[in-house]
């Protein structure tokens, strides 16, 4: 017989059985970062060798604001070569044969960035002056005594092709473009220009033209029937091929080349997945090839002289990307990244292929260990289709210390959400918060019919989709179901607008970051230097001369009367794309209704936010806003 004794033990045991099991579930917790630890991760880009192949112009944001700087090649600190405190400084390219450089920048976020040479004494010149004009470098002719830049000074509308000589900075008109064309590539002996010619989101042509006979029509190269993408990459070094890319042979990207004599067409690269990008060294000897595979880089080097791929050991696990080569072709420069480590810059001499880093990047005040990497996983939407997403689990959550959640979507239409180091999700994470990054319906990188299934149906299929990632999330045992939210920026913010007002119950909160609210006003603002695209824009959101009463169904604005949860709204002044007036008529309506909403507004930022400590300020608001809203907390992340 039990006695009481025997029961009440039993009793006892059972209760320190089940918390040590509870104990065992919770992981250990994980210190909590600020968004400035996140955010003094030292971003770094670019890679152009020096004449002497000693140093590399890279831009990094250490000062907080975007500057270029010289690397050396064996290694060391870089030396900061401009010094702006208010507009980011992108390097662009050494000069061939002595220490001056090209670099650009915009004023204040607004995106009409001018090109600029900083001379050997320091002393800087615009070499493309004016207001309201936007320029691009194209790259070096090749005898490298002049330059290519391409301006819509002319017509705000087009960019024209100018050469610029190298020495004196005297320029020449040398293609008036009068047909929208997008100037893509110049041939090394600068005979060739390849044109690029949008006509929807799903089809486009490329046309080459002949200096040696510019009064003659440019030849159309990619002629086909029905709908295909094609976009130019590079003439060969010798000017006698021509590479593009193209979706006409199947569901994803590949390369093609375009024999300029024979007329005739080859394939080059092609995989199940998208090639996000291909370049050849100086003398065509090493060709580097991206494959989009699945939310990730998978780039390959290929030495054309012996076919062999070129194996790199003793690399920490992430991807590579921005190969550069050395004119000798003796010396690479590459970076690496991954979910939990912000790229670097590598170098290596192509005799060994021995990697060394030049940079760390990731605050030391942050250990890797506490940085998570993402899941790729699929779940089912609305109608079965399966939706690719990248998920961030934080660390220490468990069936017994559930996490509130949020879906993250990205900007486009038709961007893509990737693996690699996101201080902001990062940070979202650290703080408790899993995160899913979905890549709706219309998102990049999963073939032409999954990139086109949004087409005129957005805030509709894209947004179920979004729907159903909270669906999703609900059915993790370790994501509290009552807490999911959702939040982007630029599109992504449309999608969070667009599920406060049209699906008000999906969601608990939103994080609206510069999104549009009235597609109209949107699609008849857009830039002037987009017109080479507006047709393709057009076509996949609507033109609003004929389309606005579907556009007005579609903005958020016109149904701010529905929006019942919490908003958190963050907006540039300097915004080109998105005004602000599309962020302060959204916030005075959900303001009129009574339901919380804040509003951040940076006055020296424009689309996407390049000064560190606005990028700090927008972070904290972001976990602040969560906090209070989601988790019923208060007090600095």
């Amino acid at each position: 017989m039990i006695t009481r004794l025997a029961v009440a033990v039993l009793i006892v045991h059972t209760v320190l059985a089940l918390a040590g099991c509870a104990l065992l579930d919770r992981p250990a917790p994980v210190p909590r970062y600020d968004a400035k630890a996140f955010f003094e991760t030292t971003a770094i880009t670019g890679a152009s060798f020096s004449h002497d192949e000693e140093r590399i112009l890279i831009s990094t944001d250490a000062t907080g604001v975007f500057n270029v700087y010289s690397q050396p090649f064996g290694g060391g600190a870089p030396e900061q070569l401009t010094n702006s405190g208010s507009d980011a400084a992108f390097a662009v390219s050494w000069f061939p044969n002595d220490d001056r450089f090209l670099y650009t920048a915009d004023q204040g976020g607004n995106e009409l960035n001018h090109l600029y040479v900083q001379e050997v004494d320091g002393s800087v010149r615009d070499v493309t002056p004016g207001e309201r004009l936007k320029a691009m470098f194209r790259g070096w002719s090749g005898d490298r005594r002049s330059f290519w830049v391409l301006t819509n000074e002319r017509d705000p509308r087009f960019f024209d092709l100018y050469r610029y000589q190298a020495d004196t900075y005297e320029r020449e008109l040398f293609m008036r473009n009068e047909a929208g064309w997008m100037p893509g590539s110049v041939s090394r002996n600068g005979r060739w220009v390849s044109l690029d010619k949008p006509r929807t989101n799903a089809d486009s042509d490329i046309y080459i033209w002949d200096s040696q006979a510019p009064t003659e029509p440019a030849v159309h190269i990619t002629a086909h029937e029905g709908n295909a993408n094609h976009r130019s990459l590079t003439f060969s070094p010798d000017s006698r091929e021509f590479y593009y890319l193209t979706d006409l042979h199947g569901e994803f990207r590949q390369v093609w080349k375009y024999d300029l004599e024979a007329r005739q067409h080859e394939v080059v690269v092609q995989a199940d997945w998208d090639v996000s990008f291909f370049a050849l060294s100086e003398t065509g000897r090493y060709r580097v090839t991206g494959i989009n595979q699945d939310a990730r880089t998978v780039m390959t080097i290929l030495d054309t002289v012996n076919g062999e791929e070129l194996k790199i050991s003793g690399l920490r696990q992430g991807d590579l990307s921005r190969v550069a080569f050395s004119r000798s072709e003796s010396r690479m420069a590459f970076y690496v990244s991954s979910d939990s480590s912000p790229p670097n810059l590598h170098v290596l001499e192509l005799e060994d292929l021995n990697p060394r880093r030049l940079t760390s990047s990731l605050n030391p005040a942050i250990s890797p260990d506490h940085l998570v990497d993402s899941e790729v996983v699929r779940y089912e939407s609305y109608d079965g289709l399966e939706i690719p997403s990248l998920l961030y689990k934080p660390k220490d959550v468990s069936v017994s210390s559930q996490a509130p959640a949020l879906v993250w979507v990205h900007g486009g239409p038709g961007g893509q959400s990737r693996k690699g180091y996101s201080p902001t999700i990062q940070h979202l994470v650290n703080h408790g918060y899993a995160v899913l990054a979905v890549n709706n319906r219309g998102s990049s990188g999963y073939g032409k019919t999954f990139h086109h299934m949004d087409d005129r149906r957005h805030g509709d299929v894209d947004l179920k989709d979004c729907v159903w990632a909270r669906r999703y999330l609900s059915s993790l045992d370790w994501v509290d179901s009552t807490r999911i939210g959702i939040i982007g920026g630029s599109y992504g913010g449309y999608m969070v607008a667009a599920a406060l007002a049209f699906e008000p119950d999906a969601f608990d909160v939103g994080v609206n970051i510069f999104g549009v609210t009235n597609w109209v006003r949107t699609l008849e603002s857009i830039p002037p230097w987009w017109e080479a695209q507006k047709e393709s824009l057009y076509t996949e959101l609507g033109d609003p001369a004929t389309d606005g009463e579907r556009l007005r169904a579609i903005s958020p604005l016109f149904h701010a009367e529905n929006i019942s949860k919490p908003l958190l709204v963050v907006q540039g002044a300097n915004d080109p794309r998105v005004l602000q007036a599309e962020s302060d008529e959204l916030v005075e309506a959900v303001r009129q209704t009574g339901v919380p909403v804040e509003y951040v507004l940076f006055q020296d930022e424009g689309h996407g936010f390049r000064k560190r400590a606005n990028r700090i300020a927008a972070s904290s608001e972001y976990v602040q806003f969560l906090n209070r809203h989601l988790k019923g907390e208060s007090g600095l992340p």
